[in-house]
C-alpha cells in the first residue's frame, strides 16, 4: 500500500513549513508501510480523534511533530509504556523506519499520522486532548525570505495551546541560534502558555540529527512551556 499524500487546506493556510522530499524508500521501509500502516497508521480526516478509543485506554498522550526517523519517539514509547504517543511526519522513509521499529518492538502505544501537522492540530485533535506536544529541531529555514515558512509562529503556537490540557507541556529544541530567538519571542508572547525550566522536563537521548549539529559546534536550545492553569482560550477549538 501507499501512504496518503499530505495536503493543505487552502481555506486556512497556504504557506507550508515543510517541503515533501521524494526520499527513496528502502525495501524494509516499503514492507513496513505495507505490513503495519493499517495497525499503527491513522488517516487524516476533519473528524476529531477519540484518543481513548484509538489506543484502547485513557493514558496521557504525547504528540511529536516532525519525528524524522522516529528514533526519539520510539525510544520514549519503549521507556514510557504508561503513555501514548502520536507521531506526525510527512516524509515516507522516516515513517517506514518508525513503523518497522515499533512493530518489531511491539510498541502498541504508538500511532502515526502522515499529514501536515497544522491541519492535524486544527481539524483532528480535539481541544484539551493532549498532555504534551514535542517539536525537536524543526527546519530553521535560515534564509530571510523563507522565515515565513518557519513552523513556530504565533498562530501555530495558539493551535498547540488549544490542543493541550491545562498544565500540559509544550517542549521544543533547536540548534539554530536565530530561530531560537524567534521561538523564545513567540512563545513568551502567547498568553496561554507559561515558561517552565526545560532542564527538568526535556530529558532525552541525543538523536543522530542532534549529535551531528553539536559536532558542528551548534549550541542546542531547549524550551519548555505549559498550558496556563488560569488563562482560558475563548473558542472551543481552532
Amino acid at each position: 500500500m501507499d501512504l496518503p499524500r499530505p495536503g493543505t487546506d487552502t481555506r486556512h493556510r497556504t504557506v507550508r513549513s515543510f517541503v515533501t522530499r521524494a526520499g527513496r524508500l528502502t525495501g524494509a521501509q516499503k514492507k513496513a508501510i505495507a505490513d503495519h500502516w493499517l495497525h499503527f497508521g491513522v488517516d487524516f480526516s476533519a473528524a476529531r480523534l477519540e484518543l481513548a478509543a484509538l489506543f484502547g485506554n485513557g493514558a496521557p498522550c504525547t504528540l511529536e511533530i516532525g519525528f524524522g526517523n522516529g528514533e526519539h519517539l520510539a525510544g520514549r514509547a519503549q521507556t514510557e509504556p504508561e503513555r501514548n504517543f502520536i507521531g506526525v511526519e510527512v516524509h515516507r522513509p522516516g515513517i517506514g523506519r518508525l513503523l518497522r521499529v515499533v512493530a518489531e518492538a511491539g510498541l502498541d502505544n504508538v500511532r502515526v499520522i502522515a499529514h501536515d501537522a497544522v491541519e492535524v492540530l486544527r481539524e483532528q485533535i480535539a481541544p484539551g486532548a493532549l498532555d504534551e506536544v514535542e517539536i525537536l529541531f524543526p527546519d530553521p529555514w535560515p534564509k530571510k525570505r523563507h522565515h515565513k515558512r518557519r513552523l513556530i509562529q504565533a498562530e501555530f503556537v495558539e493551535l498547540v495551546a488549544t490542543a493541550l490540557t491545562a498544565g500540559g507541556r509544550f517542549k521544543l529544541a533547536t540548534d539554530w541560534e536565530p530561530y531560537a530567538e524567534q521561538m523564545r519571542a513567540v512563545l513568551d508572547a502567547c498568553g496561554f502558555l507559561e515558561g517552565v525550566d526545560p532542564a527538568g522536563v526535556n530529558r532525552r537521548t541525543p538523536t543522530r540529527f542532534e549529535r551531528r549539529g553539536t559536532g558542528l559546534g551548534h549550541r542546542v536550545h531547549d524550551f519548555a512551556y505549559q498550558r496556563s492553569l488560569t488563562q482560558r482560550i475563548s473558542r472551543e477549538g481552532p
